[in-house]
């Protein structure tokens, strides 16, 4: 009976084990879009001896769909002789595929990504370990002699291509094949990321600011003096971009769509709409006398007789005949005034019709004097 128990214990722990190396392995998530360029930053200072440097990355988020920044950082080393391996997108076929840094006694396939401070695409070039201590090398990490002892100096050759790509294979990606001692440091002892590391990562992915969207491939806090340390003076920002940066096909039609209020036009519709509603208040068609009149030819004479010099004479009435032709005219001049707010330019043509209106009363007049005298002389008969 104890026998059965052991067996079940045995074939537990061997796939925990089983799951925790497929777990640093690779993480299952492929995306359709490439991460963002490496951005440029510096390394913060090494604080203090057994730190290694961990580079910067991309990561990814599904539930706000984006990339963020991980800043670089100095991390302990979990085990005397265990060096960084760091994790790298690869084109997977369908999509991009994340693989997972780890700890190891050998560097392995970091997919020729340029990461710089060591990792320049192949092994590590920071550091190494001797006697059971790491040593630096001055050439590529920026350490404190006066704190760290355990320096080297030795001139890094890069024969790879200094460039800002973050992904291996794929369109525009790095192509790059693992070596074969970097194949067999992959079948080596390793450590998942550290507690630390993990935490580190949950800060990062946390922060607004470190999404590829907001800060357009260029974080603020590029590189961190110890995980999770996003607050302290020693904090990295970005000097630039590694690449200018282009948003992923499924989130750039999000721009224009923001920009569409501002583009309307009834915006611009409006204000002639709004300047046929002033005009009538500057023509005042009720303050114009000159203007009613046209639509109401019976009032007409009642305005003009203060208007003309003479007041008294009988020929009023007749008057009113040639006044009603002369109106001809107002309705045409009535259109104008909307164009032409002035109303003094109705005035002045009101007396040019008056004018020629003597000349064709003058046969008027001579009737009423012919008939005078006929009447004069009914008294003497």
């Amino acid at each position: 009976m104890r026998i059965i128990p052991s067996i079940r214990s045995l074939l537990f722990a061997l796939l925990m084990l089983a799951m925790s190396a497929a777990s640093f392995a690779q993480v299952s998530i492929s995306i359709s879009f490439a991460p963002p360029a490496l951005p440029v930053y510096e390394q913060p200072l090494c604080p203090g001896e057994g730190y290694l440097w961990t580079p910067g990355y991309w990561a990814y988020a599904n539930d706000f769909d984006d990339y963020y920044w991980v800043p670089g950082t100095w991390v302990m080393a979990p085990e005397v002789g265990f060096l960084w391996t760091p994790g790298y997108w690869g084109w997977g076929g369908n999509g991009f595929v994340f693989y997972d840094g780890y700890w190891g006694p050998t560097v392995g396939f970091y997919g020729g990504i340029s990461y710089g401070y060591g990792y320049f695409g192949q092994g590590y070039e920071g550091g190494r370990w001797q006697n059971g201590q790491f040593y630096y090398n001055r050439s590529v990490s920026n350490v404190n002699i006066t704190n760290i002892h355990n320096v080297y100096n030795t001139t890094v050759i890069n024969n790879t291509t200094v460039n800002h790509i973050s992904y291996n294979g794929g369109n525009g990606g790095i192509n790059a094949r693992p070596r074969p001692e970097e194949e067999a440091a992959a079948r080596e002892k390793h450590i998942p990321p550290v507690a630390v590391q993990t935490q580190h990562v949950q800060a990062a992915r946390a922060n607004p600011e470190l999404r590829a969207s907001a800060n357009q491939g260029k974080p603020p806090v590029a590189a961190t003096p110890k995980p999770g340390a996003f607050n302290d003076r020693a904090v990295v920002p970005a000097k630039e971009a590694g690449a200018p940066y282009k948003p992923a096909g499924n989130r750039a039609a999000v721009p224009p769509s923001a920009n569409t209020p501002a583009a309307h036009p009834e915006n611009n519709a409006a204000r002639p709409d709004r300047a046929e509603s002033n005009r009538p208040p500057t023509a005042q068609p009720n303050n114009q006398p000159d203007r009613q009149p046209a639509a109401q030819p019976n009032n007409r004479p009642e305005s003009i007789r203060p208007a003309t010099p003479q007041p008294n004479n009988r020929p009023d009435p007749n008057r009113n005949e040639p006044v009603q032709r002369s109106q001809t005219p107002p309705p045409i001049e009535r259109s104008r005034p909307q164009r032409t707010p002035p109303p003094a330019e109705m005035r002045p043509a009101a007396p040019e019709p008056q004018r020629p209106q003597p000349a064709a009363q003058t046969p008027g007049e001579k009737k009423p004097q012919d008939e005078q005298p006929k009447r004069d002389e009914k008294p003497p008969q």
